[in-house]
């Protein structure tokens, strides 16, 4: 009875301690690094690429992070979707645009990292990517040389594709939309692009060439829309005429790619809410700079873990989170 009772008391002890474990809402799953791309600005505008990994504070869902990953002035390899606007009322700036455009291509994979990539696409009532992701100048130029107009404007159809293409690449990723108006013609709906743009990882950089105008006057909405996938991405939208502004806004979109921030965590004590999307927040220690960084991404829900106070905690494996969040959509 004695040697029964030896081993019941060890037991006993191991079942408390899983009893004790399984109050404790904490999950371990497998993830990726959350990834944010952070470009900072002094209050006269100008980018400061000279901060440590100290003045950076990251909160996912409110909750501060440790910084795993810090890279000033990062040489990651960029994948860059350029998406062109070809509808009817580009016509006249067409030409101007593709110039500009070409001039923003060599420079971009003449002087930067050899592992750069460019893919293009052209929309109006149809998108099409005549180039998936080179380092080749040649054939883009081409292609950009090639453009002709036609009526309609599927502007969220296009970042839908390119962020569907944009998803499994490497490195940085970044879409450039040269436009002159706001979507008419998709299927996609906004929310598709955004997500979609969210899912990749990607900063989102507007050329919004002209004013949008209609009858009434300016399109705020669609110029809303353009600002708001910029700010929710990480990017901001630039509003030059053709010519030389529309090349200095090509320069500045080099220049700030030239001076980002990567930032990367693995998340750790998240509060899980019905949402997919958990919110992110970059802090600076200097309240003078400014920040600017994507305002989120897919990851664990409250539903996923079966219990309504988890929190998530995490171990540096791959998963395939977001293929599967994308299955269950379709």
């Amino acid at each position: 009875m004695r040697r029964v009772s030896s081993l019941v008391r060890p037991l006993a002890g191991l079942l408390i301690a899983a009893a004790a474990c399984a109050q404790q809402p904490v999950i371990r799953v497998s993830v990726t690094l959350v990834r944010i791309l952070a470009t900072v600005k002094d209050p006269q505008g100008q980018l400061v690429g000279s901060l440590e990994k100290p003045d950076f504070e990251v909160y996912d869902n409110g909750v501060r992070q440790e910084i795993a990953v810090f890279e000033r002035r990062t040489e990651q390899p960029l994948s860059i979707a350029l998406l062109v606007d070809i509808s009817g009322s580009t016509a006249k700036e067409l030409k101007y645009e593709v110039d500009s455009a070409t001039r923003f291509l060599k420079a971009l994979l003449f002087e930067g990292n050899e592992r750069d990539t460019v893919a293009l696409y052209s929309f109006n009532y149809e998108v099409r990517r005549p180039n998936f992701f080179t380092h080749n100048y040649g054939p883009l130029e081409k292609s950009l040389r090639m453009l002709r107009a036609d009526a309609g404007t599927s502007l969220y159809d296009a970042i839908y594709l390119a962020g569907q293409d944009l998803e499994d690449r490497e490195g940085r990723k970044v879409m450039v939309i040269v436009t002159d108006g706001g979507d008419t013609t998709s299927r996609s709906k906004f929310h598709d692009a955004v997500e979609a743009a969210q899912l990749a990882d990607a900063v989102i950089y507007p050329i919004l060439v002209v004013p949008i105008t209609n009858d009434a006057g300016r399109n705020v909405g669609g110029e809303n829309a353009l600002t708001t996938l910029a700010a929710w991405t990480g990017g901001r939208v630039f509003t030059p005429s053709v010519g030389a502004a529309l090349d200095t806004a090509f320069e500045d979109i080099i220049k700030e790619l030239r001076t980002q921030y990567l930032l990367a965590y693995y998340p750790k004590g998240v509060p899980l809410t019905k949402e997919r999307f958990h919110r992110l927040e970059v802090r600076l220690r200097r309240p003078e700079l400014r920040v600017l960084s994507r305002n989120g991404y897919y990851g664990e829900a409250e539903g996923d873990s079966g219990s309504s106070g988890a929190r998530i905690s995490v171990s540096p494996e791959r998963t395939t989170r977001q293929q599967n969040h994308r299955q269950e959509k379709q």
